[in-house]
């Protein structure tokens, strides 16, 4: 099974301005290294080839991160002049998913958890006549995150996107793994924008869940972001700094959350 890769990282971060009138909120430093790098990381630790990043708020610093020597062959980006939102990026490059599965990330989420095991389920154990799988996770806080309701197999029937008094606390993580199927239904909606909103909600009764027991955090505030800091993970991407790097590190925002980390 061939797997591309979109990573969604063209967000404003407005909940964490104003770190991010300056710096991309998908850049923010987590011990010591920017969060795309760590998607990036993963995905090539999984031997996945094509990657796609979408670019829009902040496009220079996207687009010098992007151009790293590291990522030479296995990184490609598009820029959004006007933002898509994540069903409308996904639509707009079709082309590069049509045929395989797709694996598609909210890139400026903290997640770690055995990924390898997402990947094995969605090829070898989902149920039969579902299309994609959505990652899951148990929230404190479900009234903030979209809510799912599974049979007794782990399909999504129900979905409650962010409302009060939410029935449990199984989030989605807005991690999911996508088969070619998917995209007929963006095809019928050409003006799609939220793929939350407006894709999940046709695809109840197709959609296999699978649960992160592990991390996943909504970095989105400064709390969370140096919560994350003291998460116990290790690898976090290449050992050997380069050039980008070095420069990074005596980046103000750099320096504020290193500065601060040790308060959480």
């Amino acid at each position: 099974m061939e797997i591309n890769a979109l990573l969604l990282a063209a967000g404003q971060g407005t909940r964490l301005r104003p770190l991010t009138l300056d710096w991309p909120k998908c850049l923010m430093p987590i011990k010591g290294r920017p969060l795309l790098e760590y998607w990036i990381f993963i995905l090539d630790q999984l031997r996945i080839r094509n990657i796609l990043v979408n670019t829009h708020h902040q496009k220079e610093i996207m687009e010098e991160f992007l151009n790293r020597e590291r990522f030479s062959g296995k990184v490609s980006y598009i820029y959004e002049p006007k933002f898509l939102g994540t069903g409308g990026t996904l639509l707009a490059n079709k082309d590069f998913f049509r045929a395989k599965t797709t694996l598609f990330i909210h890139a400026d989420n903290w997640c770690h958890c055995d990924f390898q095991g997402f990947i094995d389920f969605h090829r070898y154990h989902r149920p039969r006549n579902t299309v994609m799988t959505m990652m899951t996770f148990r929230t404190s806080t479900p009234a903030t995150c979209g809510i799912v309701e599974l049979d007794n197999k782990g399909i999504v029937q129900k979905f409650h996107e962010k409302i009060k008094n939410p029935p449990g606390n199984l989030a989605n993580a807005a991690i999911y793994l996508l088969e070619p199927e998917v995209l007929d239904v963006l095809q019928d909606r050409p003006n799609v924008s939220d793929f939350d909103i407006e894709v999940i909600p046709n695809l109840l009764g197709k959609i296999a869940t699978w649960e992160n027991t592990n991390i996943h955090r909504d970095i989105g505030t400064l709390d969370s972001l140096l919560e994350a800091q003291n998460d116990p993970i290790t690898t976090l991407g290449w050992s050997n700094p380069d050039a980008w790097q070095r420069d990074f590190e005596k980046n103000t925002i750099y320096k504020k959350i290193e500065s601060t980390k040790n308060s959480y």
